[in-house]
């Protein structure tokens, strides 16, 4: 019986559970994320600080001390002041050379928008105006009446515009020496062109011009200053019967000798001529900024009297 009794004797195993830090295992995960997203916050504040303009900074203190006032008035005191030390920012963040104001932003693409719009009336004026040089070699080269005289008439473009010159030759003057009345076929010229320059709207100028034989007057006297500005004055008179309106025409003058074509004659016949320029804007621009309009109509518009004939021409 006592053997039976050992072998009914029950078996004990022991189980050791383990335990010790189960209430606060994985709160050091949360507490090291909540660490990295505050530092990742700081240096990101540190970033926007470093990139804002001392006037931006100025205008959110101006927001936080009034912003009722700071929202009517439309910004602080100090927004759009680019002088941080620290270069960055404008309008995002990819800004390298400081701040840009927006009122500037602005303001430089209408500068370009001004630029580009004049540049594409200057090339449209130049074609306007190479056009009518084309016209006015048309209409003097198709009337039988005018076709005789097309090798007095020189046309080429200038910063002023297209100049259109009606030069003398020995044989076909444009006046009689020393006269400042227009001779038929000149008349018939400038009438003809007159009727041309009716199709654009530019302003224009007439420049009278002698060769530099004198008067025999002498100084003091009825110049070759006075004859030019005469027959420029009369030129005029023979574009508005052509068709020409009278306010087209900015300024008549008489420039005698001083502007000689042939240099190295200026007794040469060719230096009488006078002088039709169709003026570009930008000329006319300066015509009036220059103080120039105030002389317009120095010129009387009825001419003065000419002198008896002499031998300047």
């Amino acid at each position: 019986m006592a053997g039976d009794a050992k072998k009914l004797q029950p078996i004990i195993v022991k189980k050791i559970k383990k335990g010790g830090h189960g209430a606060h295992g994985g709160a050091w995960k949360i507490a090291y994320a909540d660490f990295v997203t505050a530092m990742m916050a700081f240096f990101l504040l540190m970033w926007l600080l470093g990139s804002t303009s001392e006037g931006d900074k100025k205008g959110l203190q101006d927001y936080f001390q009034s912003p009722l006032r700071v929202s009517l008035m439309g910004g602080g005191t100090g927004s759009g002041d680019s002088s941080s030390v620290l270069r960055g920012g404008g309008q995002d963040i990819t800004r390298t050379g400081g701040q840009v104001k927006r009122g500037d932003v602005v303001a430089e693409r209408k500068t370009y928008q001004l630029q580009a719009l004049q540049a594409n009336q200057a090339a449209a004026e130049k074609q306007r105006l190479e056009s009518l040089r084309d016209r006015v070699k048309e209409v003097v080269s198709n009337l039988p009446a005018l076709s005789a005289f097309k090798s007095q008439i020189r046309l080429d473009m200038t910063r002023e515009g297209l100049r259109i010159q009606i030069v003398d030759e020995q044989n076909r003057p444009m006046f009689d020496s020393g006269l400042d009345q227009v001779n038929p076929y000149m008349r018939d010229i400038l009438r003809a062109i007159g009727g041309v320059l009716t199709e654009v709207p530019n302003k224009l100028t007439l420049e009278g011009h002698t060769d530099a034989l004198p008067f025999s007057g002498g100084i003091g006297g009825y110049s070759n200053w006075e004859l030019s500005s005469n027959r420029a004055n009369a030129s005029r008179r023979e574009l508005i019967a052509g068709g020409l309106q009278a306010d087209r025409v900015l300024r008549v003058q008489g420039l005698a000798a001083s502007v000689p074509f042939d240099k190295q004659d200026p007794r040469s016949p060719v230096n009488r001529r006078i002088s039709i320029i169709v003026m570009t804007r930008e000329a006319e621009e300066r015509f009036f900024e220059s103080g120039d309009a105030l002389n317009i109509h120095a010129i009387p518009p009825d001419g003065m009297a000419s002198s008896p004939q002499s031998s300047a021409r």
